[in-house]
């Protein structure tokens, strides 16, 4: 019987450490790849509703991150606004709310302006709520998970608050996961 089960506990460890590294690690950009189409040919509209086009943070590099209102890394705003305070003559946090996992960001662009600003004090760029998953998924995180467009990386958002990190001349450097803190050695390290 312990023939049996011993080789069974250790599939199911080795299984499940290939998939949590997978999920749990940043991945970064391969040496060599580029971008096939730049990121600087997408906009976004604003929580406001204004117009904002990526080519406006040409020279600075840009953390977009997807958020929720309703989320165990919520607190992450905290930290996002305080990279952005101290960092903000080099690097653009752009927030994009989307209600896609587990619905929870359930808000009007209203609602979600006024959580933010009130509860975290956010004072970084925010999207308009849109989709970051799935066929209506917006154009910005279509060029973030399609390698055909990025030139690497094909991995989409598996939760709120996952970061993809492009560099100063619109080059996808690396894909935090949701647990990665925004004030972490992982992201400083490129912010340096």
């Amino acid at each position: 019987m312990k023939y049996i089960i011993i080789p069974g506990i250790i599939a199911i460890v080795s299984i499940l450490g290939y998939f949590g590294m997978k999920y749990f690690s940043p991945s970064q950009k391969p040496e060599g790849a580029g971008s096939v189409k730049s990121i600087y040919d997408y906009s976004y509209r604003s929580i406001d509703g204004n117009e904002v086009k990526l080519s406006a943070f040409r020279g600075k590099k840009i953390l977009f991150v997807n958020v929720a209102s309703k989320c165990g890394f919520t607190p992450q705003y905290d930290d996002l606004e305080k990279l952005y305070e101290e960092q903000k003559d080099g690097l653009a946090v752009v927030g994009f709310p989307a209600n896609d996992f587990m619905g929870q960001e359930p808000g009007s662009n209203e609602e979600i302006a006024s959580f933010c600003r009130l509860t975290y004090g956010v004072t970084f760029p925010m999207s308009e709520k849109i989709s970051v998953v799935g066929e209506g998924k917006h154009p910005i995180y279509r060029w973030l998970t399609d390698k055909s467009l990025n030139g690497w990386n094909s991995a989409g958002p598996k939760w709120n608050f996952h970061k993809y990190l492009v560099g100063e001349t619109g080059e996808l450097l690396a894909v935090f996961p949701s647990t990665t803190e925004p004030g972490s050695g992982e992201i400083l390290a490129y912010l340096r």
